[in-house]
């Protein structure tokens, strides 16, 4: 069963006579554990009618490039694969997806979305329900808790939030059954974009090619597992303790694959409640309470791209201090190429340039160390969005966002005021070595190409 407050009419549209019903799946890039994709199952049998997915490929989804695409294509390969064993058509076209979903709605009886927290994404659902004259629902599946559940306004910081999700996630930590439709749609024809060979298919998009994939990481919900898996057995027990080094690798590296839909937060958290290790509850105040801390902030706050998104207190002491001399200043260019005095950050910026993901408390130093290295806090700030945007494979979402925006004091206090970041919180290389091996994390030795 699957929660009331998870589902949202878009429209107020009665259902029409139509061929089938019609899943938009494009948040949610997966063909378990998601609720759309279940819901959508539950009205297509109550109907009598076969169920059939749609996903629309855009060349301009901001700031994504060949890298991004090429992880996305691996995933949608084998969900497709999987759909296609449980006799569900999916549909994949090379068109911007409000435009694709309506052309695929003309035979429809009701569209069921998913559901995504970018402007894009919520100007998607919006047009397409204006658009359409059936139905359209949209269903929650990539937070534990919905959103508007855990709070009805943009939430301080995670001390704020963490007693509201930690009331509601009994409601919301239930299993979600998979669900074979009644009837069958691989016998219906649409024309589909071809994502068997993904190099192939990546060569006849429109992209921006300046980064390539990666080896480090591959696409999948099957992938996603494996990873999880290997978490479960033989990291989350010392997590706690070794999350903040980056010179080993304690680490879920599920943050991609949440990025692209490919796995459920949910599903996650059901595998981690498990385990009695002494690791799971860091992981769970990352998974739930941080992550959907950052699902909150972009919802609420339109101004998540920009330094304007900071509290008050933030701007004011940024203001106060933006003119304030740079002991070392960067151009974009110098920062993207790594071409700092500092070799600890000089590493974290090649590891998300080859790797396509900087480890997590490496990504805190690398965004702060910025706001002392630009002209002023604007540059530094999107300077910040630039970098991680383009390179890291789990950039340009929520979490991506967050991330930036507290480097600059989001989600924090003030702190002891100093120079250039006035009350915003520092982090310098001293601070490294106390955490970890410091000199041992440059000696990987990584090249640009």
């Amino acid at each position: 069963m699957i929660q009331k407050e998870r589902i949202k009419d878009l429209n107020q549209n009665p259902i029409k006579k139509g061929r089938y019903v019609l899943y938009w799946m494009q948040a949610s890039q997966r063909s378990e554990y998601n609720h759309a994709l279940e819901f959508a199952m539950e009205k297509a049998d109550q109907l009598n009618m076969p169920l059939v997915v749609f996903f629309g490929i855009t060349d301009r989804f901001p700031d994504a490039n060949e890298r991004h695409y090429f992880f996305m294509l691996e995933g949608l390969r084998e969900t497709r694969a999987s759909l296609e064993k449980r006799g569900i058509k999916m549909v994949i076209r090379h068109i911007s997806p409000e435009m694709g979903i309506v052309e695929m709605a003309a035979e429809a009886s009701l569209v069921i979305a998913d559901r995504g927290y970018l402007k894009i994404q919520k100007d998607w659902r919006a047009y397409v329900a204006k658009h359409l004259d059936c139905p359209v629902i949209q269903v929650e599946s990539d937070v534990i808790v919905p959103v508007e559940v855990a709070y009805p306004k943009e939430a301080y910081s995670a001390a704020v939030i963490r007693p509201k999700i930690k009331k509601h996630l009994p409601n919301y930590l239930k299993p979600l059954d998979a669900r074979i439709p009644r009837k069958d749609s691989l016998h219906i024809a649409f024309d589909s974009f071809d994502i068997q060979d993904v190099p192939k298919a990546i060569r006849q998009l429109d992209l921006d090619r300046s980064v390539k994939p990666v080896d480090t990481f591959h696409g999948g919900t099957f992938e996603a597992k494996k990873h999880l898996k290997e978490f479960l057995w033989k990291k989350l027990d010392l997590f706690q303790d070794l999350r903040n080094d980056p010179t080993v690798d304690y680490l879920s590296h599920m943050s991609p694959y949440l990025h692209f839909g490919q796995i459920c937060p949910l599903y996650i958290a059901m595998e981690v409640l498990k385990s009695n290790s002494p690791g799971r509850d860091a992981y769970m105040e990352e998974l739930v309470i941080r992550r959907e801390l950052s699902m909150n902030f972009v919802f609420y706050n339109e101004n998540y791209s920009s330094v304007q998104c900071l509290p008050e207190w933030c701007l004011k002491t940024l203001k106060t201090h933006q003119r304030d001399p740079r002991e070392y200043t960067y151009t974009p260019e110098e920062l993207e190429g790594a071409q700092t005095h500092d070799p600890y950050w000089n590493t974290a910026q090649k590891e998300m340039i080859i790797t396509g993901k900087m480890h997590g408390y490496m990504r805190m130093y690398w965004g702060k160390k910025m706001l002392g290295w630009c002209q002023n806090p604007e540059d530094a700030y999107q300077t910040a969005l630039y970098l991680n945007n383009k390179y890291e494979l789990d950039g340009r979402d929520p979490n991506g966002y967050a991330g930036v925006a507290w480097c600059f004091g989001k989600h924090d206090r003030p702190w002891a005021e100093r120079k250039v970041f006035g009350n915003i919180r520092y982090m310098n290389a001293n601070g490294l070595k106390r955490k970890f091996d410091a000199d041992q994390y440059i000696k990987k030795d990584l090249k640009i190409n």
